[in-house]
Order: structure tokens, then sequence, then C-alpha cells
């Protein structure tokens, strides 16, 4: 992948895992309010945030050089 191809899947896995947390938190409030909170899905979504989150980190790693001082 190119610079940009990566920057561009960056800004996808970024929004992604913006998502997850306005699911996370709505799927929590709405078990506040109901008395049922689905803890298998919040546990599955906040594993795919996790996993998000380890590629995100692998795509900057890439795009930023390392620099040793």
């Amino acid at each position: 992948m190119n610079e940009q191809e990566l920057r561009k899947r960056l800004e996808m896995l970024r929004s992604e895992h913006r998502d997850l947390d306005v699911a996370i938190a709505v799927l929590t409030e709405a078990g506040d309010q109901g008395g049922f909170t689905d803890q298998l899905q919040i546990a599955r979504l906040k594993k795919r945030k996790l996993i998000l989150k380890d590629r995100i980190s692998i795509i900057e790693d890439n795009l930023i050089p390392d620099i040793i001082a």
C-alpha cells in the first residue's frame, strides 16, 4: 500500500473506532435505563475496538518513521 492508501485506511479505522465508542455508550445507557444490559454484545464491541486500536497503531507506525536520537 502506498502512503495515500494507508492514510485513507487509517481514517476509516479511526471512524469505526469512534462509532464503536458511541455504540457502547448507547448500549450501556439503554441498559441502565431499562434494567437489562447486554454484556455479551458490549464485550464483543469492546474486543472489536481493541482490534481496531491495534490496526491503527500498526498503520501509524508504518507512516511515522522511527527516529533514533
